[in-house]
């Protein structure tokens, strides 16, 4: 995928398999790659469906990547970058916001407020570290804010400049 191609999206809602292929065009992974960090997530996935949802169009009737899928790529990429902690078993999500992908990405890649802000930065977005903290709380705490589209999209394309 090319910057052309990873931005060409822009205006368009964010799904599962827009944010696996941008987060493969961040660290270069190949297919073989993506489904080891399936596998380490605790997701058996072919061949086949890893091609799919990385050539899926935004077209009626495509399977895309389901939450589950996705969350288990995520936890398999904590994994491989952070290392599996003894005893503690990651949790199997159904349903991913963009808050927890968010968070999984932040613990992925070992990243502090700091480095967030400068990689957001990167893509020409400034937020004060309160506003930051906010997209972390609970969705009960009365500080909580939604992540949108737009800023996960800005956060990973900040991850393109970041690391690539």
């Amino acid at each position: 995928m090319t910057v052309v191609q990873l931005y060409s999206t822009l205006g368009k809602p964010m799904n599962n398999h827009d944010i696996l292929r941008r987060i493969r065009y961040v660290f270069d992974f190949s297919d073989a790659k993506l489904r080891s960090l399936f596998q380490l997530g605790g997701q058996t996935v072919t061949q086949a469906q890893v091609s799919e949802w990385l050539s899926a169009k935004d077209e009626a009737g495509t399977d895309l990547c389901s939450d589950a899928c996705l969350a288990a790529f995520l936890n398999g990429l904590i994994v491989e970058k952070r290392g599996k902690k003894d005893g503690v078993e990651l949790p199997k999500e159904t349903e991913l916001t963009n808050n927890i992908i968010l968070m999984k990405l932040k613990i992925a890649l070992n990243l502090q407020a700091s480095d967030m802000i400068h990689i957001l930065s990167l893509a020409k977005v400034t937020i004060s570290k309160h506003e930051l903290s906010a997209l972390f709380r609970k969705p009960s705490n009365h500080h909580y804010r939604e992540c949108m589209d737009q800023f996960l999209r800005n956060f990973l394309a900040g991850l393109v400049l970041h690391y690539r």
